[in-house]
């Protein structure tokens, strides 16, 4: 899912066989994936996966590589909101009812728990969130809400739901309480040019934090977590150069 104005029946991209270097915990009622940095850290991630689920492989390179970068990282599987993740099989007819019951701004209970979990018994002090397609929206979603989240990067997401009631709060889409990076692919057949747009032009009008929002070239969707670099060697300076953004971006604010 890019974004719910149109949610994308995308493609799982190139499947990597990789078995992760974490461990699967249980945080309150959600299941997640846990990885910690070699040497003690303060810093930690939560990682909200895209609709193929927390336990896609390709999602837990990148929760390594974040680790391997000094940070605690948690990718947590969102019970209420993903009950069942999308799988390549499912027949893409039926996509629109499975999609239903699992909106990636409805995450607050997960969001919550993690925290939680983060700083009583993990002692985090910096926190910040990374998302990829449906979890992009829901990081986009979440730098709306949460200023404690010190910096978000939401890959190929973004909310486009009217001003809505949340918690007694009316929230504005491009009134980000944390430093923002949006990460897109020109070629993204979700995310058209024109809404990129919309998202730059209100988001210099109305945020009052530091934002980026930066489209590769000829990049599709998925291209940084669902791309292989020895598959596709031509998207391997975007893929490298997308991942680099990202690590830079909290490195800048964590």
């Amino acid at each position: 899912m890019a974004n719910e104005a149109k949610p994308c029946p995308c493609d799982i991209g190139d499947r990597m066989e990789y078995g992760g270097l974490g461990q699967e915990v249980q945080i309150e009622h959600i299941n997640a994936y846990v990885v910690k940095p070699s040497t003690p850290s303060d810093k930690a991630i939560i990682v909200i996966h895209d609709i193929f689920g927390w336990q896609l492989p390709n999602t837990r390179y990148m929760a390594d590589m974040l680790a391997a970068n000094g940070y605690m990282y948690v990718e947590s599987y969102t019970d209420s909101s993903i009950k069942e993740p999308w799988s390549p099989s499912h027949d893409w007819a039926n996509f629109m009812e499975w999609l239903k019951d699992k909106k990636p701004t409805e995450i607050n209970k997960e969001v919550d728990a993690v925290l939680r979990y983060l700083k009583e018994q993990c002692r985090a002090k910096h926190i910040g969130a990374v998302g990829f397609c449906w979890g992009g929206v829901a990081t986009h979603y979440l730098a709306l809400q949460y200023p404690q989240v010190k910096a978000g990067v939401s890959l190929y997401g973004m909310t486009f739901l009217q001003q809505s009631m949340q918690s007694g709060f009316r929230l504005d889409k491009y009134d980000l309480k944390s430093p923002t990076l949006f990460i897109l692919g020109g070629n993204d057949d979700f995310i058209p040019a024109e809404q990129v747009s919309i998202l730059e032009t209100n988001v210099k009008k109305k945020c009052k934090i530091d934002y980026q929002v930066k489209t590769f070239p000829g990049q599709s969707h998925g291209f940084v977590h669902r791309k292989r670099e020895d598959i596709n060697p031509a998207d391997k300076p975007s893929i490298q150069e997308a991942r680099m953004d990202m690590l830079n971006w909290l490195n800048k604010y964590m």
